[in-house]
């Protein structure tokens, strides 16, 4: 709850004697809710699309509940990058395309719930940053891509309790468990 009344605070810009957030402040927060929304759609989308083959990234002959794996094909084509050796080593097994898979699923649902995003976000950024680092040496960039920026926003997100707007973090933020261990929030 303090955090909740700092950040208010921070983004609240008022009048002597005024406690009523300003048009700006409520704006922003609209802003970051959109963006976890659709950042958060962007992994499920990625989930789901993997698991049954919708046929944008991933041929129905390919989804995980026909057989395929859904690390083998982005993993596999690393090998000739500067980690290469490494990432394709990972590529295709089970252990690593159950993590990837639950890893896709938490953290979109969390982002687009607005719960949890602490943890979506420490877990979202490790798994893009293990993305860029498989894509090394990048193709139009010395070593900034999307991979690094969807990172930064979405610390962002957790940073900004993104999730209190047109989500159920303030709701979430008040549970006996996240008022146990605040990283939940």
């Amino acid at each position: 709850m303090a955090a909740t009344e700092r950040r208010r605070a921070v983004h609240t810009s008022h009048a002597p004697g005024s406690l009523t957030p300003s048009a700006g402040s409520r704006t922003v927060d609209y802003v970051w809710a959109v963006a976890r929304i659709a950042i958060g759609w962007t992994f499920l989308w990625a989930f789901l699309d993997k698991v049954f083959g919708w046929g944008f990234a991933t041929p129905s002959a390919k989804a995980w509940i026909n057989g395929g794996s859904p690390t083998t094909g982005f993993l596999k084509g690393t090998g000739e990058n500067a980690l290469g050796g490494f990432f394709s080593g990972l590529a295709g097994q089970v252990w690593v395309d159950w993590l990837f898979m639950l890893g896709l699923l938490g953290i979109g649902a969390a982002l687009i719930l607005g719960a949890g995003l602490r943890i979506a976000a420490v877990a979202g950024t490790a798994l893009l940053v293990l993305m860029w680092a498989a894509e090394l040496p990048l193709p139009n960039n010395p070593f900034m891509d999307e991979h690094l920026i969807y990172a930064v926003v979405l610390i962002g997100l957790a940073l900004a309790s993104a999730g209190d707007t047109l989500g159920i973090g303030t709701w979430w933020s008040r549970t006996t468990i996240v008022q146990r261990y605040p990283i939940l929030k």
